[in-house]
This record gives structure tokens, sequence and C-alpha cells, in this order.
């Protein structure tokens, strides 16, 4: 199998797909491993480090593209890359498809084969969504409580308080991955903290967090209560491959405080807040109804150096498994594919994508 590794284009998009240990045991598994000019650098690993075990470094994308059989990236192709894309391609990669039909499109046209990550199902989990969902979750109370300070026009609002002053009040809604690890971080912080979600089995999970956090079921009257009190308000709503449900209106993030923050993890699948969009760090926040919203759609990328290793052990035994024949065989890669022959033949993206 020729693999090919290339640069991501997304701005501000420094991870690379698999470290060079990594991509070297596909080497000596038998694998041709192509990597483009200057894909890792921004996550600590230059070309010498590749070459040194034995990855062929191409000097652009189009002749990566062209060599390559498996392409092997971090997130999903974007506009300048769709003419690079080849029938006999096996695309793995982020690719959130029901939150972008234009990329769908293109895809069928193209014919190739497309497995996304956040698709690839092991006994009812999400591996390969994992890891990025927990670092996603970390960054949200970071960058939240950074946007919460007065000079980035935030309420003035320091999350775990001090004696003598009230505690910021961070909502979450979802105890997944990303959900509970901003839990967690932001009762770590001593933030007073509510979170939503459906199961009772999560509640629990999410209530031993701390004392200072509470766990409730996902009614519609409630969450709408708790948004009112927000300071911080993270979206980590996600429906495998499907679009993520608006469970906040517009009507409520206009009962917000001015100088509120929004961040909406699951913006990748079009976001669990009506007034969201997506953004990037060049332009990361806008400011609607009096209340700063922060949509970047590859919230990782900010910290590639942790994210690359987190992200390509993760992947890696499965390009192991995909570079070899009859890898459909594998159940879980199965789970994984959208898009195949023209058509997408994964059900949830599918009926996201009803019409296209």
């Amino acid at each position: 199998m020729r693999i090919g590794i290339p640069k991501e284009i997304k701005p501000l998009e420094g991870r690379v797909a698999l470290v060079p240990e990594a991509a070297g045991e596909l080497v000596r598994a038998g694998s041709e491993v192509y990597l483009q000019t200057g894909a890792g650098e921004q996550s600590g690993y230059p070309d010498s480090a590749y070459s040194a075990h034995g990855i062929q470094i191409l000097p652009d994308a189009a002749t990566l593209y062209g060599h390559a059989q498996l392409i092997v990236k971090v997130k999903e192709p974007i506009a300048p890359e769709y003419d690079l894309l080849r029938p006999e391609h096996v695309l793995f990669s982020y690719l959130h498809l029901a939150a972008v039909p234009e990329l769908a499109r293109v895809l069928k046209q193209k014919g190739l084969t497309a497995v996304a990550f956040e698709t690839v199902v092991v006994q009812g989990h999400l591996p390969l969504l994992a890891p990025m969902s927990e670092i996603a979750g970390r960054l949200a109370i970071q960058i939240g409580a950074h946007l919460l300070h007065a000079p980035q026009g935030g309420r003035g609002i320091l999350l775990g308080g001090m004696p003598g002053t009230e505690r910021g009040r961070v909502v979450v809604l979802g105890a997944g991955e990303a959900g509970g690890a901003a839990v967690a971080a932001a009762a770590a912080l001593g933030a007073e903290v509510t979170v939503f979600a459906r199961s009772r089995e999560s509640l629990v999970r999410m209530r031993q967090l701390g004392p200072n956090v509470t766990a409730l079921h996902s009614y519609q009257g409630a969450i709408a209560a708790a948004v009112q009190q927000a300071d911080l308000l993270i979206g980590a709503v996600l429906i495998p491959g499907a679009r993520a449900p608006h469970l906040v209106t517009r009507a409520m993030v206009r009962s917000m405080r001015p100088g509120s923050v929004i961040l909406d993890i699951s913006v990748d699948q079009g976001g669990c807040v009506e007034t969201i969009r997506p953004t990037d760090y060049k332009n990361p926040t806008y400011v609607e109804e009096g209340v700063i919203h922060f949509g970047v759609t590859n919230m990782p990328g900010a910290v590639p150096r942790t994210a690359t290793q987190a992200l390509s052990g993760t992947i890696a035994p499965y390009v192991a498994r995909l570079a070899q024949p009859g890898w459909e065989q594998d159940a879980a890669l199965r789970a994984g594919i959208n898009v195949q022959g023209g058509r997408i033949v994964h059900p949830a993206v599918a009926a996201s994508l009803t019409g296209l």
C-alpha cells in the first residue's frame, strides 16, 4: 500500500496524522509511506525525523496525492484539495459530512472511499474521536475562561472566584468525552458547574467529579433556566454521523447577560446552539445577542504537539489495517465508511444529507 500524509491547510492547523515512529512502523510492515514536506513541523517533527524512519518526503500536495492510494490526514479536505482527490483513493480522516454537504457532494462525485475517524465504532464507543474530544473539552474551559476576561470583551469573571466573591457559572450540554473533560476542568478551577445529560449513568459519573458539580436531566425548561444564568456555556452534544440538535435557541442566547461566552464544541456537526457558526483560529469569535461566540472547528489544532501524539497513537493500528487486503471485513472500519462508490453509505450521514 502507498500511504500519503499531506500537510494540513486549514487556518492555523498544526497537527499531522502520524508521528515519525508510527509512520516508520508502516514502512517496516511493507508499505510505502510519503510525507508532504513540512507536514510535521508545527507539531515539532521535522522532515528529517521522518526520513530517518524510511518515509519518503515529497515536495507538494499534488505529488503526494498522485503517488498515494491511502490518504491519511487529520481534518477533512477543503476546497483547494478537492481537485487532488481521485477515485482510487481511500481517504481516512475526520470528515463531519453532516455539516459539510459540499464536501459530501465532492466525495460522491469522485467515487472514492472515505472512512471517517468519528464514525469508526468499537463496542459502541468512538475510539478515534475520543482523544480529540477530550482535548477539545479541556481547551473549552481554558479558552472560555480567557474570553471572560474584560480585555476580551467578557464579563470580567474569574471562573473559580475568590473568597468574598461569587464563583463563575459554567453550563455544559453533554457528558461524553468532550463534555466530561470540560466539566472536570471547570470543576477543578472551582467554578459552579451544571451539566446536562440523558442517562442516569452519565449524571452519576458527572456528579462524582466534585461537590461543585450539579448534574441534571436534559429537560428544555431546565436548560433554559441554566443558560440564562451562565457565564460560560459549553456545547458538547454528539449524535455519531448526524447533525447536532439545537438544544439552545436564539431566545435562550438573548436571555444571557452581555459579555457571557458560548463555546460550541459540536460546531463540527452543525452545533447545538442556534446562533453558532463555524469559525477558525484566525477569527475565532464573534458577538451575537451581546454574547461572545467561539466556533472554531479544529480546536485541538491549538495544541498540535499534544494533539498529534494523542491522535497518531490512536489511529496507527487502524491505518495498518487499512493497508492490508480485505480491510472492509474489519467491523470497526466498515462502520466508519461514509462514502463509497459514489454513494453516501453511512445511515446517519445519509439521513442528515437528505436530497443530496
